[in-house]
């Protein structure tokens, strides 16, 4: 075995989820467990969690949700193969499906047996880092979770628009600093955007991402909500990112009066 076949078996979810992940490349964190919790699924429900990696956010929110089934997209047959090991680890064979395929090709979605408007949530954590624009990791692993090409983020929601019944919910998670860059090309599609900034500590000077949920064919302008707080001055978590992180609780999506 090789350094990039090593593979470690994670905790998260406060024990209730256990990932198998590479060691090397992009490790999941905070954003998949934040993206699961934003997602407003009802037990019976289907969701389609798009460039899944190995599966993190799909299989919280289905551990979280009674009876919801999901589908984990994913381009990478590696990471498709860590995605399907991680259903079988956690008891999810009869609910949860892998289809390894381009997020962002209705084509390849369609190929690989996603049906057209089929899905009530698809949920996303697209590579959000522009390669112009940062430094970009040598680890190919990490650089294609990061990176992405300037109309990925404009593909993925095209793609997501054609799976999402009418009425059906969008939910994304990308950098704070480029919320118009998310807000902008869900306009066509969807309306009634729900923006909820995430920042890292209580006295930071501004969020580090932003939890974006929008409606198919709603046509409501975006509304900004009350901010979540990773950490409080002390570095220590607060209880609402407890209750997410640890709890598996959903976020609430709380307009600013």
């Amino acid at each position: 075995m090789n350094h990039h076949d090593e593979i470690s078996e994670d905790a998260v979810l406060g024990g209730r989820l256990k990932l198998r992940q590479p060691l090397r490349g992009h490790r999941v964190g905070h954003d998949a467990i934040l993206l699961a919790a934003a997602v407003p699924a009802r037990a019976g429900q289907c969701a389609a969690d798009l460039g899944a990696g190995v599966g993190a956010a799909g299989l919280a929110l289905a551990v979280r949700t009674p009876s919801l089934k999901v589908t984990l997209v994913e381009i990478d047959s590696r990471l498709c193969a860590l995605s399907s090991d991680n259903v079988r680890l956690n008891g999810l064979a009869g609910r949860v499906a892998v289809a390894c395929a381009d997020a962002g090709s209705i084509e390849a979605l369609g190929s690989a047996g996603l049906a057209h408007e089929g899905f009530d949530h698809v949920l996303m954590n697209p590579p959000f880092f522009d390669a112009r624009r940062h430094n970009v990791s040598p680890d190919p692993g990490r650089r294609s979770a990061h990176v992405g090409d300037p109309d990925l983020l404009k593909r993925w929601i095209g793609a997501a628009s054609w799976l999402l019944r009418p009425a059906g919910a969008l939910t994304i998670i990308w950098r704070a600093d480029g919320v118009n860059e998310v807000l902008i090309p869900l306009s066509s599609a969807f309306g009634g955007a729900l923006a909820l900034p995430v920042i890292a500590k209580t006295n930071a000077a501004s969020p580090i991402r932003v939890l974006v949920r929008a409606v198919k064919g709603a046509s409501a302008s975006p509304v900004f909500c009350r901010p979540l707080v990773l950490n409080d001055d002390q570095g220590h978590p607060t209880g609402s990112a407890e209750a997410v992180m640890r709890g598996g609780e959903p976020l609430e999506f709380s307009k600013i009066a």
